[in-house]
Parts: C-alpha cells; sequence; structure tokens
C-alpha cells in the first residue's frame, strides 16, 4: 500500500496533549489519524460526537435568560402563537 506524506497543523498545547494522551494508549499521532481517516471511509460519518462542554459566551447568555424568564425574574417578551397561520404571517414578515 503507498502513502501519501500528509501535513496537519495542530495547536501547540493540544498536540503536546494528544500525544501525551496516545502515548498511555500505545498509539502515534499518525496511527490515530489514520484510524480515525479509515473509520470515517467506513461509516461515512465523524467516527466520534462533536461536543464541547464549554458553552460559548452566547449561549451562556442565552441559558441564564431563559432560566430567568422560566423564574419570572424578568418578564418573558418572546413571541408566542396558538395558531400556526399566526406563526407563517409573523415569520413571513421577519424576512
Amino acid at each position: 500500500m503507498t502513502t501519501t506524506p500528509t501535513t496537519i497543523y495542530l495547536n501547540d498545547d493540544l498536540k503536546k496533549e494528544l500525544t501525551k494522551e496516545l502515548d498511555s494508549l500505545g498509539i502515534t499521532l499518525n496511527t490515530y489519524f489514520n484510524i480515525a481517516a479509515r473509520q470515517f471511509v467506513l461509516q461515512n460519518h465523524l467516527p466520534f460526537e462533536i461536543s464541547d462542554d464549554i458553552p460559548t459566551e452566547k449561549t451562556e447568555k442565552t441559558v441564564i435568560l431563559t432560566k430567568a424568564k422560566e423564574l419570572k425574574l424578568i418578564k418573558d417578551d418572546s413571541v408566542s402563537f396558538d395558531d400556526i397561520d399566526e406563526a407563517i404571517k409573523f415569520l413571513d414578515s421577519e424576512v
């Protein structure tokens, strides 16, 4: 099997952390990327879940705002509809 050299740019700290974790499993960085690439081709999707436990500032503000509205600490000014046609008219008018 022929191989092709490939360059991957990683943040220095990320590379050090990743290499340390992979070393503890006896896997090289090259082997890890080959495994991930093969699994992607076989499964036709990413072979792992993408998640970030650290919310963005915008997400964090939205969660806090929603919770404050639920607790009635601030007025809930969210738009709500009893009729689907009203909702569609509203959405159409927002364009």
